[in-house]
């Protein structure tokens, strides 16, 4: 079910980007706020699933999610999920989340 809950996120993410085409931190504002909304127990097994498009039988293999926009969106995602050690868990992200946010246009 992980894979879904990725899935949801990024859409909303997208949602948010196309929603607010004159604002491209859109979906970075929707990536910390999703991150922000999971519990420690939610993101400690979230964390378990492998990075979207490496395992190919997986729920998060080749696919809709691991491709395009959604992808990027998917991998901003759990790259978040990975800096718990920050309050911010976009800090540090380069052009990477402002290209989802360009994308959605």
């Amino acid at each position: 079910m992980g894979a879904h809950a990725l899935g949801a996120a990024a859409y909303a993410v997208r949602a948010a980007s196309i929603a607010e085409p004159n604002r491209p931190q859109a979906g970075d504002d929707e990536i910390r706020w999703q991150l922000a909304q999971l519990t420690a127990e939610v993101r400690a097994a979230l964390r378990t699933l492998p990075p979207v498009g490496q395992n190919r039988s997986g729920p998060l293999g080749p696919g809709l999610l691991a491709s395009g926009q959604l992808g990027t969106i998917v991998r901003d995602l759990q790259a978040g999920l990975s800096s718990q050690a920050s309050t911010d868990p976009a800090a540090g992200r380069t052009s990477r989340g402002s290209r989802v946010s360009r994308r959605a246009r």
